[in-house]
């Protein structure tokens, strides 16, 4: 699993693990998880990036509806793995 680090709004870094990618309605969406290994915690994260930013601008999804129609998708795309809202 690929490994990226994310910088919040307080300047902590925050380790997350991508588990699957994904487009829907234009915009581009990812499944992300603190452990590489264990069961845990997943969030979907929207790119809200602008073409002038220098580096990718990332949202946890928060609303019930879109949060489940990208469940959906990544629920399709990942057949092996539970997805529990």
């Amino acid at each position: 699993m690929e490994k990226i680090i994310f910088t919040g709004e307080n300047g902590d870094s925050i380790e997350f693990f991508v588990v699957e990618q994904t487009t829907l309605g234009g915009c581009n969406y990812m499944l992300v998880t603190e452990s590489e290994t264990e069961d845990g915690e997943a969030y979907v994260l929207k790119d809200k990036s602008m073409t002038s930013d220098a580096e990718g601008v990332y949202e946890i999804v928060s609303d019930e509806t879109e949060l489940q129609a990208v469940g959906q998708v990544f629920a399709s795309l990942l057949e092996d793995i539970d997805i529990i809202e």
